[in-house]
């Protein structure tokens, strides 16, 4: 069985395309692309699923047709509409831009703050806003959104992938406020 911290999430199925099985893929990450791993893991009801890549094609710099082993008809790709794809960590190699890990590496990293003690596991780089997010599954499952900043690491374990931060005081007091107005 595949564990969420074994895996992250590098885009989504979005519709079938054509009548041959092959799906729209809008991805983040294009790790599939760059390392030897010829399969790709999907979130159907709740559970991993590893699907065989048969084929694929480059549409943009983040879109994709991607033809899955056994779905051959737009029928079948049609169960994959909306599905989160998902890259095994292990064949993930750390994305590198001018001599520094990018942010995407960290996905799956524990945090652990110097004052509050063990925050949660990275699960999602959010780059939607102007300030790139980390985002958290907390110790209770809920999710906290911290900065992505360089000035909050204190050290970087990678062999036990854990990311040691000392955060503002104050930043997950607010986290916890929001979360409680909602």
């Amino acid at each position: 069985m595949i564990k969420k911290e074994e895996v992250y999430k590098i885009g989504m199925f979005n519709k079938p395309h054509g009548i041959h099985g092959e799906l729209s893929f809008t991805f983040t990450d294009d790790v599939f692309d760059r390392v030897e791993c010829d399969y790709l893991i999907c979130l159907l009801d709740g559970i991993f699923v590893p699907f065989f890549i048969e084929s694929y094609r480059f549409r943009s710099d983040s879109s994709a047709l991607v033809k899955l082993d056994g779905i051959d008809s737009s029928e079948k790709a049609r169960m994959f509409t909306n599905v989160d794809v998902y890259f095994p960590v292990k064949y993930a190699e750390p994305e590198v831009e001018d001599g520094n890990f990018t942010w995407n590496f960290f996905i799956g990293f524990e945090v652990d703050d110097e004052k509050y003690g063990t925050i949660g596991t990275i699960v999602d780089v959010d780059t939607t806003t102007i300030n790139t997010l980390l985002v958290i599954e907390g110790l209770e499952e809920e999710e906290i959104l911290i900065p992505a900043q360089e000035s909050f690491i204190v050290g970087v374990d990678t062999d036990e992938r854990v990311l040691v931060v000392n955060l503002p005081e104050g930043l997950l007091d607010m986290e916890n406020a929001e979360s409680e107005d909602c």
